[in-house]
């Protein structure tokens, strides 16, 4: 089994986690992404304590797909220092992560 992971970023409005998603999964970085939100936000940033609300942003890359989503991610995001993170998916249905292979796969 390959290895897999889901990544995560947020950011302030629907809209811009949809852009960012719509792109992800277009550029065949990430199979699929779900947007969550809003979520509160509690925060230490330049600083000073903040609370915010915010949208989130989880997608479904292998493993060695991730490098290059962070770099989409990271340059289209609307922050200057976006949190960008991915955590691994220890286990998942054959058939969803064959999609999510597929997918993600770049074409020759």
């Amino acid at each position: 089994m390959a290895d897999y992971v889901q990544v995560s970023t947020a950011t302030e409005t629907r809209d811009q986690a949809v852009a960012l998603a719509q792109s992800a999964v277009r550029g065949h970085l990430a199979a699929g992404a779900q947007i969550v939100g809003p979520v509160t936000s509690v925060f230490w940033h330049q600083g000073e304590f903040g609370e915010g609300e915010e949208w989130q942003l989880l997608l479904k890359t292998r493993a060695d797909r991730y490098p290059a989503l962070e770099a989409h991610l990271v340059e289209q995001h609307p922050w200057a220092n976006p949190e960008v993170c991915a955590v691994p998916l220890l286990a998942g249905a054959e058939g969803y992560l064959r999609w999510v292979t597929e997918t993600v796969t770049p074409s020759e």
